[in-house]
């Protein structure tokens, strides 16, 4: 008997169930949901589909899945489920295929080998545009990544970084970001079938339609440029002949202003996607600069919805939310509210719940 109650007393107690993890919802409750966090994306081994034998292999040895992963990845576009990674350690754009379950690097070899990739976008057709920093010239390849042509190569830049097409108009916008002894501060407008330079937005300055270390570019349903004016914390408003609109933002802690803006993108309502790297998140803007919402958080650990230091970002037809971070090496995806789980990438399959401003002062971002 004293034996079984010595067992008894060193006997481990039992353990609690692991506690799932909660999946993060934007606004949090007791909010109504706009946005969930749906998956997050580091390697080829979260897109491509798993054959029978390796997943046997694995189950029998307990060894995990591995891929081709990122490296240091920058920008981001999407279209239709076809997610382009802009990967600046790498020296190439990865291609993740949700739907068809496809992975492939793309700008690996000559003619058409990458060296910085960071502005990113696509045209009508799906071909791909690639802004290399380092080359100071713009690579296009169609919707695979087979090459096509380069463009831009004879314009004098002096640091370009974000870039964006225009297909109704036949333009592209790339951002030239200048530098501390620099006055090449603008946005240089290049015509989409010969690169020629049509015209030029902006000048070094805080004031009304000067710029200050620009960082990327983005063009709204209304027609109107979007710029990120990264040194005066501030969205600077141009319409396409270059003339200054309208800019909203400014240097602050709390929600709907920045400390350090970076990408921009455009859902199909309209409304705008700001990167800030300071703050870790995404704000999103209606057309007229009001807030809407934040999506992420900073986090010292990865987790869902946690970044370190998010650069570019993307929002695909259907609405879901392109989210990359450089110090994590991931890709988090969210996905609005509206569209169910099962909906295939890129379908807008349900309408989203029309945007409203913010109608209380926003809080300190965290």
């Amino acid at each position: 008997m004293c034996s079984l109650l010595l067992f008894a007393g060193c006997a481990e107690a039992p353990k609690a169930p692991p506690r799932k993890a909660e999946i993060p919802v934007y606004p949090p409750a007791p909010d109504t949901p706009r946005f969930y966090y749906e998956r997050t994306i580091r390697s080829s081994a979260d897109v491509t589909a798993d054959d029978k034998d390796s997943s046997l292999r694995r189950a029998l040895t307990g060894e995990n899945r591995t891929g081709e992963g990122l490296d240091k990845p920058y920008g981001v576009a999407a279209r239709n489920g076809r997610i382009y990674i802009g990967d600046t350690a790498a020296r190439n754009v990865i291609m993740f295929d949700l739907n068809a379950k496809k992975y492939k690097r793309i700008g690996t070899e000559d003619p058409g080998a990458i060296r910085m990739p960071l502005g990113i976008d696509l045209d009508a057709d799906g071909n791909l545009y690639v802004l290399d920093a380092t080359l100071k010239k713009i690579f296009v390849y169609d919707g695979e990544g087979k090459y096509l042509r380069t463009m831009a190569q004879d314009i004098k830049w002096s640091r370009p970084v974000g870039l964006t097409v225009d297909s109704a108009s036949k333009r592209i916008y790339a951002v030239d970001a200048g530098g501390v002894d620099s006055t090449e501060h603008k946005v240089r407008v290049l015509d989409l079938a010969t690169g020629k330079l049509l015209l030029e937005i902006g000048s070094r300055g805080n004031g009304p339609g000067e710029l200050n270390l620009p960082r990327d570019v983005a063009i709204g349903h209304d027609g109107l440029v979007y710029v990120v004016d990264g040194g005066n914390f501030r969205i600077q408003v141009f319409d396409k002949d270059g003339k200054f609109v309208k800019t909203f933002g400014g240097i602050g802690r709390r929600s709907g202003q920045f400390a350090r803006p970076k990408e921009i993108a455009v859902d199909r309502e309209g409304n705008l996607y700001v990167v800030d790297t300071a703050f870790a998140n995404v704000q999103i803007f209606n057309p007229d600069g009001q807030l809407l919402l934040d999506l992420a958080a900073r986090g010292d650990n990865d987790g869902p919805g946690r970044f370190m230091l998010p650069s570019g970002v993307a929002v695909d037809a259907d609405g879901r939310v392109y989210l990359v971070d450089q110090f994590f090496r991931k890709m988090d995806v969210f996905r609005p509210a509206g569209l169910p789980a099962t909906a295939r990438y890129g379908d807008p399959l349900a309408p989203q719940a029309p945007a409203t401003a913010a109608k209380t002062a926003p809080p300190a971002v965290r």
